[in-house]
């Protein structure tokens, strides 16, 4: 049995790693987070409390860290600032949470010699021409578009810094866009859906043209074991289940099967500096470490996860109606 500490698992992505842990190990839990508006505790409802134990608190309080460190065997380094919108209407918290937050982290893990995985995203490499046939691979430069992926990218370099200077145990993954339950409902395809579940027409950037690779937090969550368990040390590896879709048809199918007419949406005014297309190359997580995804049809997963929102309204109500009063203060 191991001990895990996980940073930002009341978050989405966070919280359904904890929940597979449980359900695919026995591992024990420790989760750190700070919540804010995008951390829900009532995510890791109904999970054994023998197994999994709450501290609430930020990752920069070096002090807290440490502690929990201590008493780690591996730490799963999930807790971000991740809003592509909230971080052009204010930067700072990306800084505070993504690089400091991060760096504490490291030094803890310097300190203690403590195993660390480190989770990031496929926006550090900015974004693809839509008829461009390539995919991002480990080997792609980094081209930052945003605060929040620019600050996603720094505290990766800040991961290698500390794992070639300092010795420190560390891997990374860079995840393509991730869907399922606990989605906060400022994200775009949770958005849509408890749109339709609330009566309102759901929105569209612009055009809708733009390409993301779809992965369900479940699969991304088995990918993270099987790094943590065989990973390289110092290796970074891309997490994608080829499900490269543009948001339009990921509109119109979230209509279809909620029984609406497929173009019963509107458009709104595009996100400032919105990526194109982002597409993931995997091969190296499925060839070298023997990876596969579980949810290789993108409309049964998406069946799935309308099918939580619907059956969880008390988990997305309490922040649905200030979400959509930010948005229409924005025209989106």
């Amino acid at each position: 049995m191991t001990h895990l500490l996980v940073t930002g698992g009341a978050g989405f992505i966070g919280s359904n790693f904890v929940h597979h842990v449980v359900a695919h190990t026995d591992h024990t839990v420790t989760v750190l987070d700070k919540l804010t508006y995008a951390g829900n505790e009532s995510s890791l409802s109904g999970l054994p409390e023998d197994r999994v134990n709450l501290v609430v608190g930020d990752i920069a309080d070096a002090e807290l860290v440490d502690g929990l460190f201590e008493k780690a065997d591996a730490v799963v380094h999930y807790a971000a600032e991740s809003h592509n919108d909230n971080s052009l209407h204010d930067p700072r918290p990306f800084l505070d949470t993504n690089i400091i937050g991060t760096y504490t982290l490291l030094e803890a893990a310097r300190r203690h010699d403590t195993r660390l995985h480190h989770i990031s995203t496929d926006e550090v490499y900015g974004d693809l021409e839509l008829d461009d046939p390539a995919r991002f691979t480990e080997q792609t430069p980094y081209n930052p578009s945003s605060p929040y992926s620019s600050t996603k990218a720094g505290s990766d370099l800040l991961v290698r810094a500390w794992v070639r200077s300092f010795g420190v145990r560390a891997t990374i993954s860079n995840c393509s866009n991730n869907y399922g339950p606990y989605q906060h409902v400022e994200k775009f395809i949770p958005r849509q859906i408890t749109n339709v579940l609330r009566g309102i027409r759901p929105k569209l950037y612009g055009k809708g043209e733009n390409v993301r690779d779809w992965i369900h937090a479940d699969d991304h969550s088995s990918a993270v074991l099987t790094i943590l368990d065989k990973g390289e040390i110092g290796e970074t590896y891309l997490i994608g289940a080829d499900g490269e879709k543009d948001n339009k048809t990921v509109v119109e199918l979230i209509l279809q099967l909620m029984g609406e007419s497929p173009d019963g949406y509107d458009h709104v005014t595009d996100r400032a500096g919105h990526d194109l297309r982002y597409a993931i190359d995997s091969t190296k997580l499925r060839t070298e470490l023997g990876w596969t995804p579980t949810y290789r049809d993108f409309e049964a997963g998406l069946a799935a996860t309308i099918d939580w929102y619907r059956e969880n309204e008390a988990w997305w109500a309490p922040a649905k109606d200030g979400v959509e009063a930010f948005y229409a203060s924005k025209g989106q």
